[in-house]
């Protein structure tokens, strides 16, 4: 397991990243002169470019040594970093986060794969755990520290400690990533097939929805706060919000590997993912509960990807780097849209409080589909 941490730390910095940009919309609205739902884009790029990254280009580096890949990946990521902390102009700036996608979605799925083929079969959901692990790390630690930087300096400052994590990551994984064997993906239309398989495209659309509610609504958290809670301290929901994260995908491997029922983890967790949004305007001005929805929802959040991704890779076990690419890929399309769609909400003057009833219309088609999928599987 302690060459599955060599992975972690790549996708803590890709953590970081991917969830830091929410909390700074507000100070980069202020640089460009762009409104909240404009510099929403930001975010709706970058897990864009995340999306269809991997899908795109997983075949052409079909024949490369996959430390290499992971390598290049990370160098792409961490330079596109450094072009949006010196961004002269808002274009550029969403050209970098494009980038920066990029490079994120082709190391986080490869990533995943390669640390079940660095463990026995009997610790698999462990290792998944902890590398989904060490992006939720980034997020609850990286995270807040990124905003106190920002806070005491700029956001672009930022984006620089950012650059150092990545710069750290790759070095690394130089020294101490092994050689990592990882099936070959399948040409196009194996792919193609693999997506007509009517148990992935069931599994990969309830993520997808899912990503929608979750990760759209957070998107915009530092405008739901202000709104609903009428404080500053986003940091504090964040630190919420991503201990939650930590938790969730940490525990998940070794509940997975216990109880060997995935679809059934994956039903209950999103059912309490939806109450958790549902209760945050309910329980946001309890002094001693505030939090706790913000827990339940980062921890839920988390957690869902690992039983996903297992699954997949047991209706694919001879293609489970594309079939968990293929998940991270819809679950990252589901952020954008969601980034885009609740950009579009606050740009008609809905209010952020309604991106919480939308994030639960969402919630709601995903545990649909998956109710539909736990019977066809009977």
């Amino acid at each position: 397991m302690k060459k599955v941490f060599l992975l972690s730390l790549g996708m803590f910095a890709l953590g970081f990243d991917a969830y830091i940009i929410a909390g700074l919309i507000p100070g980069i609205s202020e640089t460009y002169n762009k409104d909240i739902s404009q510099v929403g884009l930001a975010v709706s790029i970058f897990t864009l470019f995340y999306a269809i990254s991997a899908p795109l280009f997983a075949s052409l580096l079909a024949e490369k040594p996959v430390k290499k890949i992971l390598l290049y990946s990370m160098l792409i990521f961490t330079f596109a970093n450094s072009i949006t902390a010196i961004a002269p102009t808002f274009t550029i700036l969403l050209i970098s986060r494009a980038l920066a996608g990029a490079g994120a979605g082709l190391f986080s799925p490869l990533a995943i794969s390669a640390s079940s083929n660095l463990v026995s079969i009997d610790k698999k959901g462990r290792a998944i755990g902890l590398t989904l692990g060490g992006m939720s790390t980034g997020t609850v630690l990286g995270v807040p520290l990124g905003l106190y930087v920002s806070d005491l300096l700029n956001w672009q400052s930022s984006m620089w400690v950012l650059v150092l994590i990545g710069i750290i990551a790759m070095v690394g994984m130089i020294v101490y990533l092994p050689h990592i064997e990882t099936p070959s993906p399948p040409a196009l239309n194996e792919r193609l097939k693999m997506f007509l398989d009517k148990k992935v495209t069931i599994t990969v659309f309830i993520t997808f929805f899912a990503s929608i509610s979750s990760l759209g609504l957070y998107t915009y958290l530092s405008t739901l706060i202000k709104e609903v809670a009428e404080s500053g301290h986003l940091a504090l929901y964040l630190w919420a919000w991503g201990l939650g994260g930590l938790f969730g995908s940490l525990i998940i491997g070794y509940v997975i590997d216990y109880f060997k029922k995935p679809k059934t983890l994956v039903t209950v967790i999103l059912l309490i993912l939806t109450l958790s949004i549902i209760c945050i305007p309910l329980m946001i001005h309890l002094p001693l509960l505030r939090y706790f929805p913000f827990f339940v929802w980062g921890a839920m959040g988390w957690a869902s990807q690992a039983p996903q991704q297992h699954l997949l890779m047991s209706y694919q076990p001879n293609n489970g780097s594309s079939a968990v690419a293929l998940n991270s890929s819809l679950n990252y399309l589901g952020s954008s849209v969601g980034a885009t769609l609740g950009g579009v909400v606050l740009a008609f003057g809905f209010g952020a409080v309604s991106l919480i009833f939308f994030a639960v219309i969402f919630m709601v088609l995903s545990l649909l589909l998956q109710f539909y999928s736990v019977n066809y599987s009977k």
